[in-house]
């Protein structure tokens, strides 16, 4: 797990235009990773796929999480008002993995979840070159719709920061 020093820390985007800048930053990122996860996908090596789609998936939330402010060095350091509208946030929009310590264990749980496209991408390997074609195509489309689901959730979150604090500011509370 790679951890940032406070100089590459990010805060949260302060607008709805620097979110879609974070947005399409992120999905870009994504796209390269299950490009990679797709890769490594058509190698026949048992195991080595899975083992590689944990560590890049896990790598790319840490990284969707520092680049929406949401890691959580991050969010341990906003004041406590904010701090708490954040968590309630992530838990009523079901983002499991927003400002939480991404761990292989999370991760491999959430790919788990996704259990009927890792069974097909396995079974797919039976038939020679065409199951390694196969494996490659449903690990990319497996990998992008996480990472893409997980920059969605964060650009909620991102956004409705934003909303709750100019509606607070707009009655003149001070969420700090």
């Amino acid at each position: 797990m790679h951890r940032t020093s406070p100089a590459t820390w990010q805060l949260i985007p302060s607008s709805i235009s620097d979110i879609e800048l974070v947005r399409k930053k992120c999905r870009r990122m994504v796209l390269r990773r299950a490009a990679l996860s797709a890769g490594v996908s058509a190698i026949p090596i048992p195991g080595l796929d899975m083992a590689s789609d944990i560590g890049l998936l896990a790598g790319a939330i840490e990284a969707i999480n520092l680049e929406f402010g949401l890691a959580p060095e991050q969010v341990a350091r906003l004041q406590p008002k904010m701090r708490l509208i954040v968590y309630e946030m992530a838990l009523s929009m079901g983002g499991l993995m927003v400002g939480k310590v991404v761990t292989r264990e999370l991760v491999a749980q959430l790919l788990r979840r996704g259990g009927l496209k890792i069974f097909a991408k396995h079974a797919a390997r039976i038939v020679p070159f065409a199951g390694q074609i196969a494996s490659a195509t449903i690990g990319f489309a497996s990998f992008r719709l996480l990472a893409n689901q997980h920059v969605e959730a964060c650009a909620r979150l991102a956004t409705e920061l934003i909303t709750r604090a100019e509606s607070a500011s707009d009655r003149g509370e001070n969420l700090a």
